[in-house]
């Protein structure tokens, strides 16, 4: 893509801007619809209609609430440190959207195509903890500190399973490559890691189980990484009134949210990438290409959101206790485990 932007612009700081703004012309779109269907998704789920009023079966009500929030006063608390709360919510959404610099929308469009591109993913995510401290810190409110201090130790938690699981996928392709591991479990459905790879039978059936493993422990600790029930302790209004945002305004409010929607999406489509063929067709080269490539990468990853807002709706939210025991005494056994077993298995 930004091969076919220079001969087009020239080598110029247009075809950068241009790059750089190309995952807005995705995320916001994506959040319109993400934040339509968790809503009729939710209210089908509860026997009820949800957005009905707001044009057909609802469909302009996400717009109304865009409007709504750009009508809002944006307000800062007279305590607060002011300099650090405008920032919050923007090093928050900062985190989330360079990560997309390295998703292989397809094999044509990516970004860049890093060959540390899961190292780049796991570091640059740490911008998001950093906001939300600033946010619960700068807000001067107690239950905005606790949320934020809880957000902190639930991600950092997560953030070692989830590094076991992205472990073993590289051990298996020898790539840090997002689009190289993509392009690895090309040719068909067959070769997709979570059935095994592109190996021979005898080594699929081996690996099968542990990529099983790790793939629910990779899907449950990006729950547990994007703040959702039954990992949204941080935003427990049960206990903390809203938790790190209960202070924030309007836009800057709005900023958490889309932050949130388009950290759904990324930790979807890395869930996509290390299991599930990424860009790759499941029928091999019938039906590929730069246009159907993008089609199956974000069929897939759009698939995991409403899985995951289907799991939101479904199950209660666990306690601190439980959610630390869940990642310290579970996951991370399970996965330090399924790690060790494949890298026998990938010797072998």
């Amino acid at each position: 893509m930004e091969q076919f932007l220079i001969s087009l612009l020239g080598d110029n700081i247009w075809v950068h801007i241009i790059m750089g703004a190309l995952p807005l012309v995705f995320i916001l779109p994506y959040a319109l619809v993400t934040i339509y269907l968790e809503m009729k998704i939710a209210a089908h789920m509860q026997d009820r209609l949800a957005y009905m009023r707001t044009g057909w079966h609802g469909t302009l009500q996400p717009f109304a609430d865009i409007l709504k929030l750009l009508q809002k006063e944006d307000t800062i608390p007279t305590a607060a440190d002011k300099i650090l709360f405008i920032l919050a919510p923007y090093i928050v959404f900062t985190g989330t959207y360079a990560a997309f610099a390295v998703l292989p929308f397809s094999k044509a469009y990516v970004g860049s195509d890093l060959n540390i591109g899961l190292f780049y993913i796991v570091a640059i995510s740490s911008l998001v903890v950093v906001g939300l401290l600033m946010a619960g810190w700068a807000s001067n409110n107690k239950w905005s500190l606790f949320g934020a201090l809880r957000s902190a130790a639930q991600i950092v938690s997560y953030e070692i399973p989830s590094a076991f699981a992205i472990l073993a996928v590289i051990m298996i392709t020898g790539t840090m490559s997002l689009n190289g591991i993509s392009d690895f479990q090309s040719s068909g459905i067959q070769n997709w890691l979570i059935f095994g790879g592109p190996f021979p039978m005898g080594k699929k059936l081996l690996l099968f189980p542990f990529m099983l493993i790790m793939f629910v422990i990779y899907y449950i600790s990006s729950m547990a990484e994007v703040n959702r029930t039954p990992f949204d302790i941080p935003e427990a209004e049960s206990e903390l009134v809203q938790g790190y945002n209960t202070e924030f305004s309007g836009m800057k409010f709005a900023m958490f949210y889309l932050a949130e929607y388009a950290n759904l999406f990324v930790v979807s489509a890395i869930v996509t990438v290390l299991f599930f063929g990424g860009w790759a067709s499941p029928f091999g080269t019938f039906m590929s290409g730069p246009g159907w490539d993008a089609f199956w990468f974000i069929t897939k990853g759009m698939f995991f959101v409403c899985v995951n807002i289907w799991l939101r709706w479904t199950l209660p939210r666990l306690r601190v206790d439980q959610l630390m025991y869940v990642s310290w005494k579970v996951l991370t056994p399970f996965a330090l485990f399924c790690v060790l077993a494949i890298g026998l298995i990938v010797v072998w």
